[in-house]
C-alpha cells in the first residue's frame, strides 16, 4: 500500500524525493542505482536496516529505475540527510530529540533540493503530534513528533497520511483493533471491503466532525510488538483529525516478504 502512494505522488502529484527513515540511501548507494543502474539493488538492500530488507521495498527501488528510464529529465531519487546534526539553542533528551533531528534532515534536504519530499516512516513519527504520548514505553512519553515540527515549519505544506489496519497476520497474528481504538470504527466501515481512503480535511456532519475530533487512541505497531499485549501498543494525546490529513484503511493485511 505504501508502495503504490510513492508512485501515485511521484506520478500524479510531481513528489521527487523518497526519505526513508532510519536509514541514508546515500550510505548504501541505493541512489547511485536508481540514478544510474549502477550495482545490485538486492545486494545494496543487504546493508539497510533489517525493516528495509522486503521484497516490497526492492519492488519500488526497481520501479524507481524503470521511472528514471522513462523520465531521463525529471527523475525521482532518494533523500540524504545533512552529516552533522542541526544545531539547536535548546537541549532535548531521548526520543524528544529524534523526532526534531527527523524533522531537521527532512527540512534540510527540501531547502536545499526545493523537491517535494515523501517521507516513509513510522506513524508515531509522521503523524502530528504536539504533543502526542508513545506507549508502551514506561514511563510514558509525551512530546512533539516530527510530524509536529514539519507542520509548524510547513503548514500546509506537509501533509501527514496515516495507515491504519484491520486484522490478519504481520508475520505474527494482528486481532482485530480493540473497541477502545479508533481503528476498531474504521475497520467496523471497511465493512466487506479490501479498504477504503478517507479525506480528513473534507466537511461532514456534525456527529461524523465530533467523533473524528474526539480524543483518540490508534494502536501503534513499531520495532516491538506483541499480540497477546496489543492494548499496550498505542498512541494518544490526540484525534484522527489532528494527527492526520489522509487515512489510508487496509482490512486485512499479510506479512512482509524477506529478502533471501
Amino acid at each position: 500500500m505504501a508502495h503504490r502512494i510513492v508512485r501515485l505522488l511521484v506520478e500524479e502529484e510531481g513528489f521527487r524525493s523518497l526519505a526513508l527513515e532510519g536509514d541514508d540511501p546515500g550510505r548504501l548507494g541505493l541512489d547511485v542505482y536508481v540514478a544510474t543502474g549502477d550495482g545490485d539493488p538486492h545486494a545494496l538492500l543487504g546493508r539497510a536496516r533489517s525493516f528495509w530488507q522486503t521484497a516490497e521495498i526492492l519492488g519500488l527501488v526497481h520501479w524507481m529505475r524503470s521511472y528514471n528510464k522513462r523520465h531521463p529529465g525529471d527523475p525521482a531519487r532518494f533523500a540524504r540527510f545533512p552529516a552533522e546534526p542541526v544545531r539547536h539553542t535548546t537541549r532535548l533528551d531521548g526520543l524528544a530529540e529524534l523526532e526534531r533531528t527527523l524533522a531537521d534532515g527532512v527540512s534540510w534536504w527540501q531547502r536545499l533540493t526545493g523537491d517535494k519530499v515523501v517521507y516513509w516512516g513510522g506513524t508515531a513519527h509522521t503523524a502530528v503530534g504536539t504533543p502526542r504520548a508513545v506507549s508502551p514505553f514506561e514511563p510514558l512519553e509525551s512530546h512533539q513528533s516530527m510530524g509536529g515540527y514539519l507542520r509548524e515549519r510547513r503548514g500546509p505544506g506537509y501533509r501527514s497520511v496515516g495507515l491504519t489496519m484491520g486484522h490478519d497476520s504481520i508475520g505474527q497474528p494482528l486481532p482485530a483493533p480493540r473497541p477502545d481504538f479508533v481503528d476498531s470504527l474504521l475497520h467496523a466501515a471497511a465493512e466487506n471491503r479490501a479498504g477504503y481512503v478517507l479525506d480528513l480535511g473534507t466537511s461532514r456532519p456534525e456527529p461524523i466532525r465530533r467523533l473524528l475530533d474526539a480524543p483518540s487512541r490508534t494502536r501503534l505497531i513499531g520495532p516491538f510488538y506483541d499480540p497477546r499485549d496489543d492494548a499496550a501498543y498505542h498512541m494518544s494525546g490526540g484525534s484522527l483529525a489532528s494527527w492526520f490529513d489522509v487515512v489510508v484503511h487496509t482490512q486485512e493485511v499479510t506479512p512482509p516478504r524477506p529478502l533471501p
